[in-house]
């Protein structure tokens, strides 16, 4: 018996009896819908999460200033200033470095003509753009020579630029920093969100002297809240942060054996670390989904027992008529396959339906992939295969004279 025939016979005993074949399949339908549900959210994530890394920049460090101490209670990194901008320039040149940016951030509010949005500023060289890998949407970056000559010069991000100019384009006009007159020079490429939730396009960047002279002022000249380091590989960044360590605790005079007053972070292994998690959540998920899969097979295997006695006459007859015990066994394992198959493309339709709709109501990234269809279905095949086997095999083996005999 050709394998087209045994489909054709193998669909003809699914539809004979619909409403049974149909809750068989219901296990089925249920467990890959469930996975290709989980994995989609899972994908989604881990996509979410991709794409703020590469935003974010790669081989990223941070160095943070020292944390003062008021009235016995320290004040957290970043509140004394003990970074200078030449240690930047310091670090930058260091082997394996790509750059080094000197940053002062602060808040304040912007306006434009009837518009005013606070927001954060903050104040970088050009390197900055480069550590971050932020490019420009229109208009250009500052200049180094901008930075040496305390310039009033601003680059604006997307959710800035939509609050003040809404339409209108930003570039060549003036806005007001703490009264003060910026022109703005361009508008930076959007980047959303970042790890922690936080809006990147809320953003005005200027030069860091400028910041530094003309709007935040400072007690220390020439200090900075913090550095953020590029380097040249993520092989490199072991020896960047040993050499980094070394060169600022000789800058500041620190004995190997005192507590540093700055504080070294590799941005791209926490960045990791996240993404890792997520991975580790949605194998999780998954999983967890897997085992309605594993249900729907022993539902599978005990509608094939049922059918398997109730056909007992019938395979007695094929056999006697010449059936080979392999054209029996591939006869039910067609059956429980095709089963399995049906439920999985119910189930991948139900799955993708529910991340599109888990997307649009809950507003949460998914993602469906062809490498989850595809794995649906190949676990949906294995399950067909593994517990639709006993049943086929227990039909082939079956002696044809008790089979004739059988009531």
């Amino acid at each position: 018996m050709n394998p087209i025939a045994m489909l054709a016979e193998s669909w003809r005993a699914i539809i004979a009896n619909r409403m049974r074949s149909f809750l068989t399949m219901l296990g089925m339908i249920i467990g890959v819908a469930a996975v290709v549900l989980m994995l989609a959210v899972g994908q989604g994530a881990q996509s979410a999460i991709d794409e703020t890394i590469s935003a974010m920049g790669s081989n990223l460090f941070i160095v943070l200033s020292g944390a003062t101490t008021s009235g016995g209670q320290r004040m957290g990194l970043g509140t004394a200033p003990t970074l200078k901008m030449a240690d930047a320039a310091a670090i930058a040149d260091l082997p394996n470095i790509e750059a080094a940016a000197p940053v002062q951030p602060g808040t304040a509010t912007t306006v434009y003509a009837g518009n005013n949005w606070s927001t954060s500023i903050t104040g970088v060289t050009p390197d900055y753009l480069r550590v971050r890998n932020w490019s420009m949407a229109t208009g250009f970056a500052f200049t180094d020579a901008d930075v040496r000559g305390a310039a009033r010069v601003a680059l604006l991000g997307k959710t800035v630029v939509d609050n003040l100019f809404g339409d209108e384009n930003p570039i060549g006009k003036t806005i007001r920093i703490k009264q003060s007159p910026f022109t703005v020079v361009g508008v930076l490429e959007s980047k959303g969100q970042s790890l922690d939730g936080r809006d990147q396009d809320d953003v005005v960047i200027v030069p860091v002297t400028t910041a530094q002279r003309k709007l935040f002022g400072s007690q220390f000249p020439g200090s900075v809240k913090f550095i953020m380091v590029q380097a040249t590989s993520a092989e490199a960044m072991p020896a960047v942060e040993k050499e980094m360590n070394v060169l600022l605790r000789a800058r500041h005079r620190i004995a190997d054996d005192a507590d540093a007053d700055f504080t070294v972070r590799n941005l791209s292994a926490m960045a990791e670390a996240s993404a890792s998690a997520t991975r580790i959540m949605s194998y999780v998920l998954g999983a967890i989904a897997s085992i309605s899969l594993i249900v729907g097979g022993i539902g599978i295997m005990n509608i094939m027992l049922v059918s398997v006695t109730e056909r007992t006459r019938e395979i007695g007859i094929r056999i006697a008529i010449g059936a080979r015990h392999r054209d029996i066994l591939l006869q039910f394992l067609l059956e429980a396959i095709t089963i399995s198959l049906i439920g999985c493309l119910i189930g991948v339709g139900l799955g993708v339906g529910g991340a599109w709709a888990v997307q649009k109501l809950a507003g949460f990234p998914v993602l469906v992939t062809p490498d989850i269809v595809l794995l649906a279905f190949s676990v949906a095949a294995g399950v067909g295969i593994f517990f639709g086997f006993y049943p086929a095999r227990r039909a082939a083996l079956m002696n044809p004279i008790d089979a004739l005999r059988y009531q």
